[in-house]
């Protein structure tokens, strides 16, 4: 079964590490990726930039409505995710739980059964 890992965290906390502490970071949550990945069941991982950057299409019944920045305001922002392909919910927590060691401070990390997957062949 896939599973989404839907990571989330303090923005301001994450973006306030330094470079050397993000890049040890990065490294150690490399190190869990390596393992998924060396088993055959690690997806597309996308780290998303700050929630600065982002834009929402509130759909309304009238036009959608384009705003600036997420659609919700909350103490923890939606920084990345993971598609893993494990046999069970079990296996998608442990995952999950490898990463919450690798990941200082606090946050969370939504697993979600995925009922469709189209993966594409991106063209850059």
């Amino acid at each position: 079964m896939l599973y989404a890992v839907l990571c989330y965290n303090d923005e301001a906390v994450t973006s306030a590490w330094s470079k050397e502490e993000d890049d040890a970071v990065m490294a150690k949550l490399a190190v869990v990726n390596g393992r998924m990945a060396a088993k055959g069941k690690l997806g597309p991982v996308a780290r998303l930039l700050p929630t600065t950057a982002a834009t929402t299409l509130r759909k309304t019944a009238d036009e959608p409505i384009v705003i600036d920045g997420p659609f919700a305001e909350t103490k923890e922002q939606f920084l990345g995710f993971y598609v893993v392909d494990c046999r069970d919910l079990d296996e998608a927590l442990g995952f999950a739980r490898e990463l919450s060691i690798a990941n200082p401070g606090v946050g969370s990390y939504e697993i979600r059964p995925i009922s469709a997957y189209f993966p594409a062949q991106l063209k850059t």
